[in-house]
């Protein structure tokens, strides 16, 4: 398969190229983002786009895939939910439209959050924004959406989140992590765990929401082996 993947300079990003570089039966993997990652493979290919709400000038690289990892996204503190939305609605759902043009027949998997709100009507911004988002992109025709919403993930293979606060929360968390993901495997990921369940998701035509325990499951599913 081709994945395309949005967001690989992130964590959750991160662990979806990793797995994705390490899979068998992916033959292409290309990151868009406003930078290029110093990482090389044979596999990997980088589109540099300046700005995601106009992937006009990059569209003849975004066609003929089989699936997207949208894997964008940024912590609302500090932020109006005007700014908020721009980030996470907006351009989410432009890009998705363009690919959803591009290529009817793939799989798009958004990665949201544990606790978004599907109503849209909740006290909390961001799970509201979340929510909108998630219910845009069920409209559009892709062949399926997924909606990933992870919580606590463990970072692995040296992984590190761009947020401060949060790599300020990994730092401390690092020593009991492990412990927890033993204890509690359906309710705390690695970011291996999510990139491998993105991969069978698109493996198996799957659709939906996820939650964390769907996540885990899906992530347990056989690895393609080389023919």
């Amino acid at each position: 398969m081709k994945v395309l993947i949005f967001g690989a300079s992130g964590m959750v990003g991160q662990g979806a190229l990793l797995e994705s570089l390490d899979a068998q039966d992916v033959s292409q993997v290309t990151l868009v983002g406003r930078a290029r990652l110093e990482r090389t493979h044979p596999k990997l290919l980088q589109v540099i786009c300046a700005d995601l709400m106009n992937v006009q000038p990059i569209e003849e690289a975004l066609r003929g895939f089989d699936a997207c990892f949208f894997c964008v996204g940024v912590s609302s503190a500090g932020m109006t939910e005007d700014a908020y939305r721009h980030l996470t609605y907006d351009i989410t759902i432009s890009v998705a439209s363009s690919l959803s043009r591009l290529n009817p027949e793939m799989t798009f998997v958004y990665v949201s959050g544990a606790g978004t709100d599907s109503t849209e009507l909740g006290r909390t911004m961001w799970a509201r924004v979340k929510g909108k988002t998630e219910n845009d992109l069920r409209k559009l025709p892709f062949a399926r959406v997924c909606l990933f919403r992870p919580g606590i993930i463990q970072p692995l293979d040296g992984i590190q989140s761009k947020t401060g606060s949060y790599r300020l929360f990994y730092s401390l968390a690092k020593p009991f992590l492990p412990l927890a993901h033993a204890l509690f495997p359906r309710h705390v990921l690695t970011t291996a765990e999510v990139g491998d369940a993105m991969l069978n998701a698109v493996r198996r035509g799957a659709g939906g929401v996820f939650e964390v325990p769907d996540i885990a499951s899906l992530a347990r599913g056989p690895r393609p082996t080389a023919a």
